[in-house]
This record gives structure tokens, C-alpha cells and sequence, in this order.
């Protein structure tokens, strides 16, 4: 005789299930967003995508309005995971690494930053979302530098704020050439990590 699931399994299964819908939508929605802008984007246009019912959409998100905040929210997750390398403390490899990863979501994200740059116009709340993507990595890359600097561990070529700056532009710029040519990957993360690494002077302590 089958044993019946136990109250917490069914709840952790459903959950599971929940979690992977959800999931789903918010990939679709990206892609959607990313393809047609959000002008142009409808439920219609994610459902179909995630080939879901408008029902089961309805289940996780509230509106258009909703989902875009949420796949937003997301993309500014992947840019601050992008740059959370603990434990590194090697200058050169922090930095190839933390350049890697943000070419990686640059790249990945390409299309839909522009569309949360402009929907940011509009909308407080991914404006504060867009502030967030952009800012919190330029913060915490000069906060790096003046820490690099203060230890005696680097020698800027210019101020922090504006190495972090550069570093970012780079970022943006290589990112495109790599979403118009994936395999351009190794050299852009090459050529980046070393022009950021003349602009940084890290200074050999050992």
C-alpha cells in the first residue's frame, strides 16, 4: 500500500513547482521585453512565449507593469552578483574575474537594459532600479580603488570614481561587441582587464 505524502512534502513539491513557473515567466518576459520593448510587449506576447495560460500568468504577476519591475529587479541582481567575488584579494584576478562576469550579464542583458533605461523615464520604481544596476557597482568599485590606494596597494592614474567610470564604459562598450559576436569573449575580457589593470597600477606587495 502506497504511504501517503507527508503534509510538508506536498507543500516543498508545490513550491518547487511554483518557484520553476515563475521562473519561467520571468525568462520569457525578459526575452519578450527584450525583442519588442515594453511598449509593444503584451501578456499575450509572455504567455505565448512560455507557452502558460494567461490564467497561470495571473497567478504570479498583476500586470505587465508587474512582471517588467520583476524581471528589472533581476537583471540588477545578476549586475551585484557580477561583482561579489569574497575572498579574492589578488588585484589581477579580481579583476579578470569581476570583468568576466560583468561582460557576461552586460552581454546577456544588452537589449533589455536599454528598454529599462527608457521604461525608467516613466517609472519611479525601475528608475530606482536602473540607479541601482548603475550606481552600486560604480560605488563599490571606487570604494575598492580608494581602499587599493590608501593601503599603498595601487597607484590610480586618476581619481577613483572616474577609474571606476572607465571601467564601466569599457564594460558597455566591449559588451556589445560581444552580443554581436559571442566569440569575441576571451580577447574582450583580455583587452578590458588589462586597460583597467594601466589605470589601476596595482603595485606588487609581496
Amino acid at each position: 500500500m502506497t504511504q501517503p505524502k507527508a503534509p510538508w512534502a506536498a507543500r516543498t513539491a508545490r513550491a518547487g513547482r511554483d518557484h520553476e513557473t515563475r521562473t519561467l515567466l520571468l525568462e520569457c518576459a525578459e526575452r519578450v521585453f527584450a525583442r519588442l520593448g515594453y511598449a509593444r510587449a503584451t501578456i499575450a506576447d509572455i504567455t505565448a512565449e512560455a507557452k502558460v495560460a494567461r490564467a497561470t500568468f495571473y497567478v504570479y504577476f498583476a500586470s505587465k507593469e508587474n512582471v517588467f519591475r520583476a524581471v528589472a529587479a533581476r537583471v540588477r541582481d545578476a549586475f551585484l552578483a557580477a561583482h561579489d567575488f569574497p575572498g579574492v584579494e589578488d588585484p589581477y584576478t579580481l579583476a579578470r574575474d569581476s570583468i568576466a562576469a560583468f561582460l557576461t550579464a552586460h552581454a546577456r542583458h544588452h537589449q533589455l537594459m536599454t528598454v529599462i533605461e527608457h521604461q525608467a523615464l516613466a517609472d519611479p520604481e525601475i528608475a530606482q532600479t536602473w540607479t541601482e544596476i548603475r550606481e552600486r557597482p560604480l560605488r563599490r568599485t571606487t570604494r575598492y580603488v580608494e581602499r587599493l590606494t590608501a593601503q599603498g596597494k595601487a597607484d590610480p592614474a586618476a581619481p577613483p570614481r572616474s577609474i571606476a567610470e572607465a571601467a564601466y564604459g569599457m564594460i558597455v562598450q566591449f559588451a556589445r561587441i560581444i552580443d554581436a559576436d559571442p566569440t569575441a569573449f576571451d580577447a574582450a575580457v583580455n583587452d578590458v582587464t588589462a586597460m583597467y589593470l594601466r589605470l589601476l597600477s596595482p603595485r606588487n606587495t609581496t
